[in-house]
């Protein structure tokens, strides 16, 4: 089975993800085949936009992706394969290449909407949602950090709600993720395939014509309680994870209770660098993120600079926790927030290249 669609309509080029049994995790073959297209499509004076949209086991729309192929990356890691080397590399040049893409790049982001389908999504220049969206970089649940760019979208969240969003992974709805900037408008659900054919048919397709497309097929946001970004600033400016946790755990309100609990379920070593990585971020362009994540990234998979191995990861034990033997109870190490020392988040930092030689040097 093909599992990534493209097709040219009208003006328009199409990409559909059409791995609906995986929730259309992503593997290299797809991100190679997503790039392939980007980069003609590019080039191609017949294109004016870019649509991308998932597919469930029912036919289009439903999911839109659940991020990289994480059992794909348990295998490496138990076995010492290298190729999420190239897997890591590729995904983050096709984000830069999204992120910078000259042309309206719409995305779909119906259904599920998490790590790699927020790389896909986040740097399009249309972030359609719809009643069915969830929204989550869960990476720290796994033992890992919020990649494909999240640094830089999520530190472009109001307040401190990057560093909320990337600790607890909290999954959001269409009316919080416009709230957070990280969608621009809803869409109806029911009538996304009435809207994906009609592009095709919008000549010329400009930024007058899209406009009013976008008008005909929205829907009012479901409501939802408001997000408490006070409370979320609070907590969440406050200098270390430690400190967050305490602050949180010294709280009476059910909001507080409930997150500190959260957190103690997340990888300690990997909430801390995480609060780095966003914080870090904020200074940061979109390649000069990406480049300190696929650092990140590198340290994680292959931690010489902690003296483990590949099958001592806390993302080997996150995934063997949460989605092989599905036992959710992890054996982090350091296994408490307050063991993790500054000394040992530095070290992710640390590039294990010199920049000649970066794998995503030419970034610009």
């Amino acid at each position: 089975m093909t599992e990534v669609l493209c097709e040219i309509r009208g003006a328009v080029g199409f990409l559909t993800l059409n791995r609906p049994q995986a929730l259309n995790a992503l593997t290299l073959a797809m991100i190679r085949d997503l790039t392939a297209c980007l980069l003609a499509w590019r080039e191609d004076d017949r294109i004016a936009a870019v649509a991308i949209r998932g597919s469930n086991k029912a036919g289009p729309f439903g999911a839109f992706c659940a991020g990289g192929d994480i059992r794909f990356f348990h295998q490496a890691l138990l076995s010492g394969d290298p190729s999420p080397e190239d897997f890591f590399t590729e995904e983050y040049s096709l984000n830069h290449l999204i992120h910078s893409y000259p042309k309206p790049f719409i995305a779909f982001m119906d259904g599920v909407v998490m790590g790699g389908g927020m790389g896909l999504s986040q740097g399009a220049s249309l972030r359609l949602v719809t009643a069915r969206s969830k929204l989550a970089m869960p990476e720290t649940a796994i033992g890992l950090f919020p990649d494909v760019g999240g640094g830089y979208f999520l530190s472009r969240c109001p307040g401190f709600s990057g560093e909320w969003l990337a600790l607890t992974g909290t999954s959001l709805a269409a009316a919080e993720a416009i709230s957070l900037r990280l969608a621009d408008h809803c869409l109806d659900a029911d009538r996304l395939p009435q809207a994906w054919d009609a592009l095709a048919g919008i000549d010329p397709l400009d930024a007058t014509q899209l406009p009013a497309w976008l008008t005909a097929f929205s829907a009012a946001e479901a409501a939802h309680p408001p997000l408490d970004l006070d409370k979320i600033n609070a907590f969440f400016s406050l200098d270390s994870v430690s400190a967050i946790v305490h602050a949180l755990e010294a709280d009476a309100s059910d909001w507080a209770q409930r997150t500190a609990a959260q957190l103690r379920q997340r990888s300690p070593l990997m909430l801390h660098v995480a609060l780095e990585q966003i914080r870090r971020a904020r200074q940061l362009t979109v390649a000069q993120d990406l480049r300190m994540e696929r650092d990140l990234m590198r340290h994680c998979f292959f931690p010489r600079h902690l003296g483990r191995s590949g099958q001592q990861t806390e993302a080997a034990e996150g995934i063997r926790a949460l989605v092989i033997d599905k036992d959710n109870a992890p054996n982090w190490q350091p296994a408490r927030i307050e063991d993790v020392t500054p000394a040992l988040v530095q070290l992710f930092f640390t590039s294990p290249w010199p920049a000649h030689s970066h794998p995503l040097r030419a970034l610009p």
